[in-house]
């Protein structure tokens, strides 16, 4: 296994065609989609940046270039906000805007999976360890999942896999890990099923999104046979890693939120607007109020 090294790249899969956000996603990329006021991408993105994360690398498709674009200086929406002296949002746009040279991005031509869209970035990210973040899921708890990962990873050096509980009745519908003895905030990884059939997961723990892997993944990925759905499944080929190395699964303790999904979408905006100073109280009543009406 390739020695334990700081974790400074991340990998950003967005080349999905969101088809569950039809027909919002003819046009417009579900990543860019807004939860309050920033695209769900952002929510990803600073979650990366606040573990440490250097190098931001995004796995695109066709009709994605908007993402592209947003991580870059609009010149002249800037020149028009100078003009009418508006510095509060000059600095916001300033705030989100990545170190010049730290994003990349790549093509998946074709749809095959996730752990196809993983290679594609193989050069990108080269023979170090590397962060991956689903961009449909945002995550909200005191610590950021991301970061917790890294401190994990770091006190193990072993490959790490945030997990969530579940009901048991529901580990089904989710890639589930065998729990083995404790480690720091987590604990080390027996074994990986994706969607096991009912009455027969190892626990129910289920994989929430977020990885960090050491770069031979790539190679196992390379010549991965496809497998569910006829693509290539990151599972698969981390169930192959683990022949050879460690994992460990840290214990996000939050909530998170699927944005790919219209339910999750919803609750997203609920919960962010709902922490939000400016807006909570102009949103919390009628909130209460259309509970209240529930039949």
């Amino acid at each position: 296994m390739s020695q334990t090294r700081k974790v400074r790249k991340a990998v950003f899969p967005v080349a999905g065609l969101g088809t569950r956000f039809l027909p919002a996603t003819k046009a417009v990329p579900k990543e860019m989609l807004t939860v309050v006021d920033k695209p769900v991408i952002q929510y990803v993105v600073d979650e990366a940046l606040d573990a440490g994360i250097e190098h931001l690398i995004f796995v695109t498709g066709r009709s994605k270039a908007v993402i592209e674009d947003y991580f870059d200086i609009q010149v002249e929406l800037e020149q028009t906000l100078r003009q009418r002296n508006k510095t509060a949002e000059l600095t916001l746009l300033d705030s989100i805007l990545p170190v010049a040279g730290s994003t990349s991005f790549t093509r998946q031509q074709e749809p095959l999976g996730l752990g196809h869209a993983v290679w594609c970035a193989r050069e990108l990210v080269g023979n170090e360890p590397f962060a991956l973040l689903l961009p449909d899921m945002i995550m909200k708890g005191e610590k950021g999942c991301m970061k917790g990962m890294v401190e994990l990873f770091e006190h193990s050096g072993a490959n790490v896999i945030a997990v969530e509980e579940c009901a048991p009745d529901q580990a089904h519908k989710y890639g589930i890990v065998g729990v083995g003895e404790k480690v720091g905030e987590g604990f080390a990884i027996t074994k990986m099923v994706e969607k096991p059939a009912p009455g027969t997961a190892p626990s129910n723990f289920f994989i929430n999104g977020r990885y960090i892997l050491q770069p031979e993944i790539f190679s196992i990925l390379a010549t991965q046979e496809r497998g569910a759905g006829n693509e290539i499944q990151l599972t698969d080929g981390m169930v192959k890693l683990a022949d050879s190395q460690k994992f460990a699964a840290y214990h996000f303790r939050g909530e998170t939120y699927d944005c790919g999904a219209k339910d999750g979408f919803i609750l997203a905006n609920i919960a962010f607007a709902l922490e939000r100073a400016d807006i909570r109280p102009s949103v919390e009543g009628p909130l209460r109020e259309l509970v209240a009406g529930l039949k």
